[in-house]
């Protein structure tokens, strides 16, 4: 079969690609390829939906008749296995080759399984990551989120191990507290989320999650799981053995690129692309957890997994390839976190603990009972990373001056004050925001 355009994914980058698509081409022929057989859903929902905020039906954030609406032809539950970029073809698991005009590669990320002792598993193209125990999962596909829920529904369930501290770690374990299990995180690092914490956020957490019952064992890893058909206990590296019923395994994700590795498409640790989302192919495009893209806060290009980055990437895509030209601009890597109540939300260059040789200067706001911590991270006097936590209201004015890269040096001592907000930009600034002449 041909078509205009194929998109392989259904996440946040494939959607968002296909629904820019739409906006300029309404009639060229369309191709959604995806592993997984759901229509669209929020792996970041999952969590919640192990907690029972919300129903199976809240997980999907298009509606089941998006595709036919749209005009897309979606085959979902196959897996792209094999792409002939000379001939502009790709193959499909069940045999079927697909002929494109432009290609989107959309492919997400996997997770990262260490090697441990008792315990194997096999890559299902439909499922996932398939292990010789019950009982292990890794959070990260609605078919897991399922049969957790299932197993925890069923009673059975009294004991979890999650390993990992990382943010799908950590909200993995809330959810299960929630269902009454008694919940333990094991964790190699002394640092929480290392990537976007810095010393005071990854204590200030650590604290409040110990407060909440969740009990962390710090710098240890698993050496062994036990049990013959279902996990019956893990071994941890210093012989501590714990008795569990539940095994999650969230040591981290990966971008998934094995449908391009060791092909003409340049891989660095992820798919490189340039700021219209095109790969060194010609005609073939990457966005999302697969990618590598541009970071304005890092002035370099990254892996960025997080929705935003994922979806804004998508539609920079979809207009390039439909002839639109468009760059992607504004991406960093911006997390909005929830632990136990405690919100978080971080942003660009936030684990700097304090002024060094790279020119950053910070700025903190500490309230050790209120649980508040408010730090800014400001280079050559503009702003390039935040953490916000239990006072988060102001996330969007620092991220637009972040992205605008206004010159704060005027304002800057202001930032931090209980009573800063857009009334206390300069003049000018404020006009050229609220008129839209300033890209905000």
């Amino acid at each position: 079969m041909d078509c205009k355009y194929l998109v392989i994914g259904n996440s946040a980058g494939a959607i968002a690609a296909v629904e820019a698509i739409r906006e300029v081409d309404r009639e060229g022929e369309c191709i959604m390829v995806a592993a997984e057989k759901y229509q669209a859903y929020s792996r970041a929902l999952i969590p919640y939906y192990l907690a029972g905020e919300f129903e199976l039906e809240k997980m999907y954030y298009r509606a089941a008749d998006f595709y036919v609406k749209n005009n897309i032809r979606a085959i979902l539950g196959e897996k792209a296995v094999r792409i002939d970029f000379l001939h502009k073809e790709v193959e499909i698991a069940d045999g079927q080759r697909i002929r494109y005009g432009k290609l989107l590669l959309a492919t997400g990320s996997l997770a990262s399984v260490p090697i441990i002792e008792g315990l194997s598993y096999s890559y299902d193209s439909n499922y996932g990551e398939k292990f010789d125990k019950e009982g292990v999962f890794t959070f990260t596909s609605l078919d897991d989120a399922i049969e957790i829920k299932r197993r925890v529904e069923s009673g059975f369930v009294k004991k979890a191990v999650v390993l990992g501290g990382g943010r799908i770690g950590l909200m993995a374990a809330e959810a299960l507290i929630r269902n009454r299990l008694d919940v333990t995180v094991i964790k190699r690092s002394e640092r929480l989320l290392p990537e976007v914490f810095d010393g005071t956020a990854s204590r200030m957490v650590k604290n409040h999650l110990k407060e909440s019952g969740l009990r962390m064992l710090i710098g240890h890893t698993l050496k062994a799981v036990t049990g013959e058909r279902s996990v019956e206990g893990v071994i941890l590296n210093d012989g501590t053995e714990i008795k569990c019923d539940l095994l999650i395994i969230a040591a981290g994700v990966g971008p998934r690129v094995e449908l391009v590795r060791d092909t003409e498409v340049k891989i660095n640790r992820g798919i490189v692309v340039d700021r219209r989302m095109k790969t060194s192919v010609p005609d073939v495009y990457a966005c999302g957890d697969c990618a590598e893209v541009y970071d304005f806060a890092q002035q370099d290009y990254r892996l960025t997994p997080v929705w935003a980055a994922a979806y804004a990437g998508g539609r920079i895509a979809g207009f390039n390839m439909c002839g639109l030209e468009k760059e992607y601009r504004w991406g960093t890597n911006m997390n909005s976190m929830h632990f136990f109540g405690l919100s978080v939300i971080t942003a660009g260059i936030s684990a700097e603990d304090e002024e060094n040789g790279n020119g950053y200067a910070v700025l903190k706001e500490i309230d050790e009972e209120k649980k508040i911590y408010e730090k800014i991270v400001i280079r050559d006097n503009r702003l390039i990373g935040m953490i916000l936590m239990n006072k988060i209201e102001r996330g969007g004015i620092f991220l637009g001056l972040m992205r605008a890269g206004i010159n704060v040096s005027s304002f800057k001592e202001e930032l931090l004050s209980d009573d800063f907000g857009l009334i206390s930009l300069p003049e000018e600034l404020r006009r050229g925001i609220c008129t839209g002449t300033m890209k905000w």
